[in-house]
């Protein structure tokens, strides 16, 4: 069996996900096999599995960094939020059941065996499994049937190592404080602490170091200096899109309404790491851009839901003057399905059953279905003859005369549609813009020739991984493995 070293944090958003990703490249890089584990997950920022399933989208780029096929084993339950107190479960890839959060609440420790032959079947094939927790290690108000933290700690016998965020200030007194508010017996899995995200000269945390030291009785690694090009990477959830909200600096702008339920927003990854475009991702109460170029509809885990939120905000009208003025459109999954005449849902898949209107610039209908479709595909654009690597993950069936005119071939089948007048596209496609030809192509002259997208992933993996070799003792986290 390999050894395991699991990282909890003070909060959401210390940096777990990165420092499990630096670490899988670091070790991989060192000849070791590794692979993560997240026990469970909340985000609507998904990828399909090789094994026909879905696990977080941080975990994908975890197991690319330990250069690892992504598998259902790597985040056996995955909660993706429908509404504001209930989500969908994910069980080993599969969507099991949408419930509310305190009925998930009650039921979850049932799935307990199932996360720990998840993990036994890693920890059976590799050297080091690198576990990340979920949220904060001290809710202690969340610590009966606790499945992302101390809960599977406890019963997989996973050391544990405890990050703090010293970025938000106060970290010594979370740290520390986590210590005096879990149980003495959680206390105990805890074999050192790290700080995480510093600015600064490290030499003026020193004292900072010793105090967290002496009062937890463990070591205290770091501090690790903030690694300035994080946002290159695939972001694991929402908390990421206030980067989106800042104005990029491109002459071509693409507007995307920031929809409550957004999902798998890591499409538009690629649209802004090119420097001739400007992604702006356009809060609730606000109008979309006038002079805008393309508004994208991105993925949505409640299509009806935030298509109504959608006319709220005034947005359908915004998109229709953009459309009449000479503006493309493109919907991706649920938005996707947004642009058609209506979308049905007869068996109440995402809430009360009902049929919605759609935004009609599509003649396609859809109607919602029980079976998720999760597959990896390699398709070709049509318009250009461009491959796309990509994946489908949705929930639903659509259908109608613009289909004749398809997005793309998959497998020698139609995928997608595109209106008549060639202004407005749907496809059911995520991952699409990663593709470089493609991406060129469907942007035309606002894409830059020397952008290589994959291919920046992987370098700032690389460069992730030496900035911790160079701050982290890393034989040192080795040594407290179990």
């Amino acid at each position: 069996m390999a050894k395991s070293l699991m990282f909890m944090g003070t909060g959401s958003d210390v940096g777990k996900s990165l420092l499990v990703a630096g670490l899988c490249r670091a070790l991989a890089n060192r000849g070791l096999s590794v692979a993560p584990f997240k026990p469970q997950n909340m985000s609507n920022n998904a990828a399909v599995t090789a094994d026909g399933g879905e696990i977080g989208r941080a975990q994908a780029l975890q197991a690319r960094a330990a250069r690892r096929d992504p598998v259902t084993a790597m985040n056996p339950v995955l909660l993706k939020p429908e509404q504001e107190t209930g989500s969908q479960v994910v069980v080993r890839g599969q969507r099991r059941a949408s419930m509310s959060a305190r009925a998930y609440w009650q039921e979850r420790g049932k799935l307990l065996p199932e996360v720990l032959q998840a993990f036994s079947e890693l920890a059976a094939d590799v050297d080091v499994v690198l576990v990340e927790g979920a949220g904060s290690a001290s809710e202690v108000n969340l610590r009966a049937n606790d499945l992302a933290n101390f809960g599977f700690a406890q019963a997989a016998g996973v050391p544990v190592i405890l990050v703090g965020d010293i970025h938000r200030g106060g970290v010594i007194a979370s740290v520390v404080g986590t210590f005096a508010v879990i149980d003495p017996a959680d206390a105990a899995l805890i074999r050192a602490t790290l700080i995480n995200k510093f600015q600064g000269d490290p030499a003026l945390f020193a004292d900072g170091t010793r105090f967290v030291a002496d009062r937890t009785g463990v070591p205290c690694f770091g501090p690790v200096p903030w690694f300035a090009d994080a946002a290159k990477l695939p972001a694991e959830d929402v908390l990421a899109l206030e980067f989106y909200a800042t104005n990029g600096t491109g002459g071509f702008t693409i507007a995307v309404p920031h929809l409550p339920r957004i999902a798998n927003f890591d499409d538009l990854d690629p649209l802004r790491a090119e420097p001739g475009v400007n992604v702006v991702l356009v809060e609730p109460g606000r109008p979309l851009p006038r002079d805008a170029d393309l508004v994208i509809l991105p993925g949505s885990k409640a299509t009806r839901s935030d298509l109504a939120a959608l006319r709220e905000n005034g947005w359908d009208v915004d998109i229709a003057a953009h459309h009449r003025a000479g503006g493309r459109v493109l919907g991706i999954c649920g938005g996707y399905q947004m642009l058609g005449r209506t979308i049905a849902d007869p068996d109440g898949i995402e809430g009360a059953p009902g049929t919605s209107a759609g935004l009609g610039l599509l003649d396609v209908d859809t109607v919602l279905t029980p079976v998720k479709q999760l597959r990896v595909e390699e398709a070709v654009h049509v318009a250009s003859g461009s491959a796309i690597s990509g994946y489908h993950m949705h929930m639903g069936v659509t259908d109608g005369t613009d289909r004749a005119r398809p997005f793309a071939q998959v497998a020698g089948a139609p995928e997608g549609a595109i209106s008549q007048d060639g202004r407005v596209t749907g496809t059911y496609l995520h991952g699409l813009f990663a593709a470089d030809a493609f991406r060129r192509a469907f942007l035309g002259n606002a894409a830059s020739p020397d952008l290589a997208y994959e291919t920046s992933i992987e370098q700032t993996l690389d460069a992730l991984a030496a900035h911790l070799e160079k701050h982290l003792d890393i034989d040192a986290l080795l040594r407290l493995a179990r």
